[in-house]
C-alpha cells in the first residue's frame, strides 16, 4: 500500500490540530463535560457520563466521546427546527462534515442523492434504527421513499466501514443510521399545516399517547401526513401520503418490545431524464423540465412515477443477567416503483406496433425479510459482541416497450429478470478493557451473498432470444472476510482519542448478467475498501471539537470485456485513494447564541492517473448560527461545496463543477398555553437557498468524444429560493 501523502496545507492543518489537542488539557473549565450520547452498533442511543455539557446540548451535530471512528450525531432538534416540513433524510444529513446533497425540484420534492468523501449513493449503507435498507439490484437508496423527516428523530453518520459489529451491504464507504422518533412521557395530539413556494402544501396529524397501561409500561406514537407540490421544475408535480406508528412495551425494567410500521405512496411526474438541456434552459429558464405539449416527448402526461413502500420491525431488548444482553430485530420492507416514460419521439397512432411503442413501462419491485440478532457480554476484561444478520429478498424487475398514447405493452420486454438474494453476515468482536481509559477492539465479520437469478428472453436489447429458451438461470455467490481493529483512549472525562483500521465490501450489481445470452464467463469479485483513521473528541461547557484524519484505498466500479466468441468478463476498474482531514465544532457564544462550524479538506483520486473521482469536492464547509431564548428559536446554516468534476463516460475530470453554496434560514416561535384547548403552538418560517443561487451542480455531456459545452448537455441546477410557513398546534 502506498504511504499516506497529504498536501503541504494538510500537513499544516494536522500540525495545528495536534497543537490544539495538546493545549486542551491546560485550558480551565468550571466542570468536566460528559458525553452527549452515543449510539451502540444496534442503533440504540446510550448515555455515557453523569452530565451533558452546555455545548453538547446546543450542538446540532457532534461526535461522541465513546466513538471509535469518525462519527457525527444529528440531533432531533435540528430535524424539528432547522429543516423544511417537506424534507426527506437527505436534507437532514446534508450539513454534516464531508456530506452534501441537492434537490433540483426543491427540498423533499424528488429523489435526491447524497455524497461524502468521494463516495456516491450505493457505496455506503443507510439504516433505520440499526436495520439496513437498500435496493436489491445494487445497494442504492431513494430519499423520497421510506423515511421523510416526520418519521426521523435524528441520525448518526459513521464515515468509515465501522467495526465488525457494524452491519450493512455497502459499509465500503460508511453508514448513515437514521433514528426513529423518541417517545414522550406525556399525552399529546398535534396538527400541522404548512404552505410554501410552488403551491406546496403539507397537512399532518400526530398522536403521542404518553405512558399508559399498568405501571405506564406502554407508549404509542403515530404520524400521518400528506404533501402536495407543483415543484420548482415545470410540471414536476409531487404527492406523498405517509403514515408511521411506533409502539413500546416494557415487560420489566430489563426487557422491552418495540414495534414500528410505516407506509408511503408517492405520485410524481418526474421524468426518467432528470435534467433539461443547455439549449432548453437558455430558451425557457432555469426551472424548465417538462412541457404541456402532448406532441413532445417531455410532455408531463407521458412521465410519471408511482412508488409504494412499507417498512416494519419488531425489536426485543433484554438484560439476561451475568453481563449478557440481547438485542433482536425481525423486519420486513417492500418497494414497488412503477415508472413510465417516453422515448425520443411521440407516435401519432395508437396501433400496437414496434415503431409506435417508443415509451417504456418499467418496474422495480422487491420484498425483503430479515433478522438482526445481537448478543453482548460484559465482564471485568471487556465486552464480547457477536451476532448474525440474515436476510432474504425477492425481486421482480422489467422494462417493456409501450405506446405512450395507450400504455399498451409489447409482447417482448427490453429486459426482464427475477431473483432471490440471500445474505448472511455473522460477526464477532471483543473490546478489551486494558485499563479504565484504554480499550482495544479487534473483530471480524464474514459477508456472504447468494443470488438466484432468472432472466427471461427479450427483444434483443439485453440478453436476446436465449437461443429459443424462455429463460436462463444463474447462481452468483460472493464472499468476503472483513477484519477491523480500533483503539480508544479516554484521556480525560471530557476528552477521547481513537485510531481505527477497518475494511468494507460491496458486491457487483445484478446487471453483470445483462449481456448477450447472459453469457458471463466469470463473476467479478466484491470490491473492497481499507480505511485508516485517527481522531479526537473534546467536550466542555463552552465548546465541542471533533477532528479526524483519514486515508482510504478502495476499488472502483466494474468494467467489462467481451471476446470474439461473445463471452463477457467483468472486473474492478482500478483503485482510488481518498484522504483528508475533517473537523466540526459547536461554540457557545452566550445570550442564547451558538456557532456551529465544520470543514473537510482532502482529495479522492484514481491511483493510476491521479485524476479526481467524480462528485468528490476538494473541500466542504458548513457555517451555522443558531439562537434559542424564551419562545424564540432560529437557525442559519450554510454549506459550501468546493470544486469537483463530472466524468464523460470513461473520461475522468471531463467537466469541472465550480464551488457552490446551499444556505437555509429558519425562524421558530413557540406559544405556551395560548388557550384552554391548545396546550402549545409553534410557528415556523423557513427559507431554503437563502441567497437564491442557481449554480450548475451536475453535467452529463451530450457527446462522448468531447467535453466542450454543447447545447445538448443535460444540466442539474440548484432550485430557486423557496419559502415555507408552518403552524403546529398541540392539544
Amino acid at each position: 500500500m502506498k504511504t499516506l501523502k497529504l498536501k503541504p496545507m494538510t500537513n499544516h492543518i494536522l500540525s495545528a490540530i495536534a497543537c490544539m489537542s495538546l493545549a486542551l488539557p491546560a485550558l480551565s473549565f468550571a466542570e468536566d463535560a460528559a458525553d452527549a450520547g452515543a449510539m451502540d452498533n444496534s442503533g440504540t442511543v446510550v448515555i455515557a457520563g453523569a452530565k451533558v455539557s452546555e455545548a453538547s446540548k446546543a450542538a446540532v451535530s457532534q461526535g461522541s466521546l465513546s466513538a471509535r471512528s469518525a462519527q457525527s450525531e444529528i440531533s432531533d432538534e435540528f430535524v424539528r427546527n432547522f429543516t423544511a416540513p417537506t424534507a426527506d433524510f437527505s436534507q437532514i444529513i446534508q450539513m454534516a462534515p464531508a456530506m452534501y446533497s441537492y434537490s433540483p425540484n426543491g427540498p423533499g420534492l424528488g429523489d435526491t442523492k447524497t455524497y461524502f468523501r468521494g463516495f456516491s449513493d450505493g457505496d455506503y449503507s443507510i439504516l433505520f434504527d440499526g436495520i439496513p435498507f437498500q435496493d436489491t439490484n445494487s445497494p442504492s437508496h431513494h430519499s423520497w421513499a421510506f423515511f421523510p423527516s416526520p418519521f426521523i428523530g435524528g441520525a448518526v453518520i459513521d464515515r468509515s466501514p465501522g467495526s465488525a459489529a457494524t452491519l450493512g451491504p455497502a459499509n465500503f464507504g460508511g453508514s448513515i443510521n437514521l433514528l426513529s422518533r423518541n417517545l414522550e412521557p406525556q399525552r399529546r395530539i398535534s396538527g400541522t399545516a404548512s404552505a410554501g413556494s410552488w403551491n406546496t402544501r403539507l397537512f399532518g396529524v400526530e398522536y403521542e399517547s404518553g405512558q399508559f397501561g399498568q405501571d405506564g409500561a406502554s407508549n404509542l406514537l403515530f404520524n400521518a401526513h400528506q404533501l402536495k407540490s407543483d415543484g420548482y421544475q415545470t410540471y414536476n408535480k409531487q404527492q406523498r401520503d405517509a403514515f408511521s406508528a411506533k409502539y413500546q412495551y416494557a415487560f420489566s425494567a430489563d426487557t422491552a418490545l418495540t414495534l414500528f410500521g410505516s407506509y408511503i405512496t408517492v405520485h410524481a411526474n418526474t421524468p426518467n431524464v432528470k435534467g433539461a438541456t443547455r439549449s432548453d434552459i437558455a430558451k425557457f429558464g432555469d426551472n424548465y423540465l417538462l412541457s404541456a405539449d402532448p406532441t413532445k416527448a417531455n410532455f408531463y402526461g407521458y412521465n410519471f412515477y408511482h412508488v409504494n413502500t412499507d417498512f416494519e420491525y419488531a425489536g426485543l431488548t433484554s438484560n439476561l443477567g451475568s453481563g449478557w444482553k440481547l438485542d433482536d430485530k425481525a423486519y420486513t420492507y417492500y418497494y414497488h416503483n412503477q415508472q413510465n416514460y417516453p422515448g425520443a419521439t411521440v407516435p401519432t397512432s395508437t396501433a400496437n406496433t414496434a415503431a409506435n411503442n417508443s415509451a417504456t413501462d418499467k418496474l422495480n419491485g422487491y420484498r425483503t425479510y430479515g433478522n438482526i440478532l445481537r448478543l453482548s457480554q460484559e465482564s471485568a476484561m471487556g465486552i464480547l459482541r457477536t451476532g448474525l444478520w440474515s436476510e432474504i429478498a425477492d425481486t421482480n424487475r422489467y422494462q417493456i416497450p409501450s405506446n405512450p398514447l395507450t400504455w399498451v405493452d409489447s409482447a417482448l420486454p427490453n429486459f426482464h429478470e427475477s431473483f432471490k438474494t440471500t445474505l448472511l453476515q455473522p460477526f464477532v468482536e471483543y473490546e478489551f478493557q486494558l485499563s479504565r481509559e484504554l480499550k482495544i477492539t479487534p473483530g471480524v465479520k464474514y459477508s456472504s451473498y447468494k443470488q438466484d437469478l432468472t432472466q427471461f428472453a427479450d427483444n434483443g436489447k439485453t440478453v436476446g432470444s436465449l437461443n429459443g429458451a424462455a429463460s436462463v438461470g444463474h447462481v452468483a455467490n460472493y464472499h468476503a472476510v472483513l477484519p477491523s481493529i480500533d483503539i480508544h483512549y479516554l484521556l480525560q472525562a471530557n476528552w477521547s482519542a481513537y485510531a481505527q483500521f477497518a475494511t468494507g465490501d460491496e458486491i457487483p450489481p445484478t446487471n453483470v448478467f445483462d449481456v448477450k445470452n447472459a453469457n458471463v464467463v466469470a463473476l467479478p469479485a466484491s470490491i473492497k475498501s481499507k480505511t485508516f483513521q485517527v481522531g479526537s473528541v473534546w467536550k466542555s461547557d463552552q465548546f465541542t471539537l471533533d477532528v479526524d484524519a483519514y486515508h482510504i484505498k478502495f476499488d472502483n466500479a466494474y468494467s467489462s470485456t467481451t471476446d470474439t466468441a461473445g463471452n463477457t468478463s467483468f472486473f474492478a476498474n482500478g483503485s482510488s485513494v481518498t484522504q483528508g482531514i475533517e473537523a466540526e465544532s459547536t461554540i457557545v457564544l452566550g445570550k442564547g447564541f451558538n456557532l456551529y462550524v465544520n470543514g473537510t479538506y482532502g482529495s479522492a483520486k484514481y491511483s493510476d492517473t491521479s485524476k479526481w473521482v467524480q462528485n468528490a469536492p476538494s473541500d466542504t464547509e458548513t457555517l451555522g448560527l443558531n439562537y434559542s431564548q424564551g419562545d424564540w428559536n432560529a437557525g442559519w446554516f450554510t454549506k459550501r461545496v468546493g470544486k469537483m468534476y463530472n466524468d464523460n463516460g470513461a473520461t475522468h475530470e471531463a467537466v469541472k463543477i465550480n464551488p457552490f453554496i446551499i444556505s437555509n434560514l429558519f425562524f421558530n416561535y413557540a406559544i405556551s398555553s395560548p388557550s384552554g384547548i391548545v396546550k402549545h403552538s409553534k410557528i415556523q418560517l423557513g427559507i431554503n437557498n437563502l441567497f437564491d443561487k442557481h449554480n450548475i451542480v451536475g453535467v452529463t455531456p451530450a457527446g462522448k468524444t468531447t467535453s466542450v459545452p454543447a447545447p445538448g448537455d443535460q444540466l442539474t441546477l440548484l432550485p430557486e429560493r423557496s419559502v415555507s410557513l408552518s403552524l403546529t398546534l398541540d392539544f
